[in-house]
């Protein structure tokens, strides 16, 4: 199995005001990101560092640093023109935001079996792409 890490599953393992939540994400994280077969985007990096330094419990300014570091070295997916033109359409097509059609792009071009996020419709196939939110029990 390939997963693609969204940005709130990422954002959970730091978040120590949702206790199960990060235990999930940090599980999930151990399990694919370090075992090899997950994945993520540059866009997921960015978003990252953005939402760990906001309030209410903002992460101090080097272990957010810290953070996109050791999550870069999983060789994070970048963007091109054609998955911005696919997001493009996608987000017409299938009433997603821009951003959330983007990372369903860069999972799909990054061959992902399933997308973790709480973002979208769990259950939901995309392109071949399963839509899990990981933090359903």
């Amino acid at each position: 199995m390939r997963p693609f890490f969204d940005t709130n599953v990422l954002v959970y393992a730091f978040d120590e005001g949702e206790p199960e939540k990060r235990r999930v994400a940090r599980g999930l994280i151990e399990e694919h990101l370090i075992e090899g077969n997950g994945m993520l985007s540059v866009q997921v990096l960015r978003e990252f560092y953005s939402v760990a330094r906001r309030p209410p419990r903002p992460l101090p300014v080097d272990e957010a640093h810290e953070a996109v570091r050791y999550f870069a070295a999983f060789s994070p997916i970048s963007e091109d023109a054609r998955m911005v033109l696919g997001a493009v359409r996608r987000s017409q097509e299938a009433s997603l935001s821009f951003w959330d059609a983007l990372i369903v792009e860069a999972a799909i071009s990054g061959g992902a079996d399933r997308l973790l996020t709480e973002d979208l419709e769990h259950g939901q196939v995309i392109e071949g792409v399963r839509i899990e939110n990981p933090f359903l029990r």
